[in-house]
């Protein structure tokens, strides 16, 4: 009696996981892996620059008022230079990614989460209730959300925990709208109408079943969104409306600049720099993801990993 055929794998050659082969196709895209880079560099500053930079930020010199850039003779702290009030500009825009980050990352998490869940319910229990939801959302979209988050922060004070709310109460109907179409269409799926007719709960069959095929898209508009909302709050800080001194954040900075741009133009040109960097690329690592996540277009990234890794191995 023979013994069936078994397949052998080499030993030095294990198989890729999940996170694995993201990160191949990551590395073999070297615009979208650039972008991840500065945005682990952007966090590692949001997590760490206070706790380092904070005292040095801080410190005033009043004889370094509009000192200028690449003057290494103040100081590696002042290579971007100073402010209006000789504080040093590089550790001033580290420290400043904290609040920054902190605002825009809770908006997204709390739209996201909130108009996700309602979206995930709008789809999935019935037609009255997903029209009493969408009527909720069609409310907050009739306002331009620029407006209403300045309507609401003149009324209340500008605080951090206050902008978040704002911010994430304007982005709330775009997971909200996205999620329910989505679900409208997964749940009439062949797999779906098989874990009904097995018995299985509705918890189960939208924790299981549907909420991991739309989650890849709610994910890639968190990054898109991320960025917006990272611009929305620069836009209402310039205003005069959002986060105030001595809180600071890289809108705050531009606001607080432009009124030197003829004589001391890079008190608003570093942290609009930094901005400007950080929305491209999370422009550029959304557009990655959508590819990425998306298993019926993820075969051009994995061949394209695959054959850069030939030749690098040739």
């Amino acid at each position: 009696m023979s013994t069936p055929a078994t397949a052998t794998v080499p030993m030095d050659s294990p198989p890729r996981t999940g996170t694995l082969r993201i990160l191949s196709m990551l590395w073999a895209d070297k615009l979208p892996f650039a972008a991840a880079l500065f945005l682990l560099v952007i966090v590692a500053c949001a997590t760490f620059g206070p706790w380092l930079l904070f005292e040095v930020a801080d410190d005033t010199n009043l004889r370094l008022r509009n000192a200028p850039p690449f003057n290494m003779e103040q100081g590696f702290a002042y290579i971007l230079g100073g402010d209006a009030l000789g504080r040093p500009l590089l550790p001033r825009i580290v420290v400043a990614a904290q609040n920054t980050m902190m605002i825009a990352g809770g908006a997204v998490l709390a739209s996201f989460l909130i108009g996700g869940t309602l979206g995930l319910i709008a789809g999935y229990v019935g037609r009255w209730t997903g029209e009493v939801i969408m009527r909720l959302a069609d409310v907050i979209m009739s306002f331009p959300s620029l407006l209403l988050a300045v309507i609401v922060l003149y009324m209340l004070d500008a605080s951090i925990t206050n902008l978040i709310l704002v911010l994430a109460i304007t982005r709330i109907p775009i997971y909200l709208r996205t999620t329910r179409a989505k679900v409208l269409e997964v749940r009439e799926r062949m797999f779906v109408q098989a874990a009904t007719m097995m018995g299985a709960s509705h918890l189960r069959i939208v924790v299981r079943h549907i909420l991991p095929v739309i989650l890849p898209t709610l994910l890639t508009i968190a990054t898109l969104d991320f960025a917006f909302v990272m611009l929305a709050e620069s836009a209402l800080s310039f205003l005069g409306i959002g986060i105030q001194a001595p809180e600071i954040t890289w809108g705050l900075m531009v606001s607080q600049g432009r009124q030197y741009l003829t004589n001391a133009w890079w008190l608003a040109f570093w942290p609009g720099l930094a901005i400007i960097l950080t929305t491209m690329s999370l422009n550029l690592l959304s557009s990655w993801m959508r590819v990425a996540l998306n298993p019926t277009q993820r075969w051009r990234l994995e061949t394209s990993a695959t054959s850069k890794g030939g030749k690098s191995n040739g």
